[in-house]
């Protein structure tokens, strides 16, 4: 796509936090608390794993290998707003995420995880549709 003058549109996820707005692209490092977001996305990392996710490596359209693509698809930028919602947000509170792009299959997974971990209400507002993920499913049934 690149040899070719088209630019693929960087992915961004916004949550309001007490009345301020904080974006996020994907692998993003400028936000004042990264080190409590990262930390927070490793924790939730290993606990999805233990109740069974998986990387889904094949949704990412890289030409790298496996290992490297889960780690791209461990930094999306919904995955680092919705860790920064947990970190700053009550618990129980609903987070609400808004991003510019389809989510992807394995972020999708992954936040039905989150919510059912966190006992979270997570509402994700992607390009298509609102996900209202909670207690592990999400509104759309895995159609979107």
């Amino acid at each position: 796509m690149e040899k070719g003058g088209i630019l693929k549109e960087p992915g961004c996820s916004s949550i309001e936090v007490n009345n301020v707005i904080h974006e996020f692209l994907s692998g993003d490092l400028k936000h004042h608390e990264r080190r409590s977001i990262y930390q927070k996305l490793e924790e939730l990392n290993y606990l999805t794993k233990l109740e069974g996710y998986s990387p889904a490596t094949e949704v990412a359209l890289h030409d790298i290998d496996d290992k490297q693509k889960e780690l791209a698809l461990a930094v999306h930028s919904e995955r680092l707003a919705i860790s920064y919602g947990l970190i700053s947000t009550e618990p129980h509170t609903t987070l609400r995420v808004v991003k510019n792009l389809r989510i992807c299959d394995d972020c999708h997974a992954m936040i039905k995880l989150i919510a059912k971990i966190t006992s979270r209400k997570i509402v994700v507002r992607d390009r298509n549709r609102f996900h209202h993920f909670e207690n592990g499913h999400c509104s759309c049934k895995d159609y979107w």
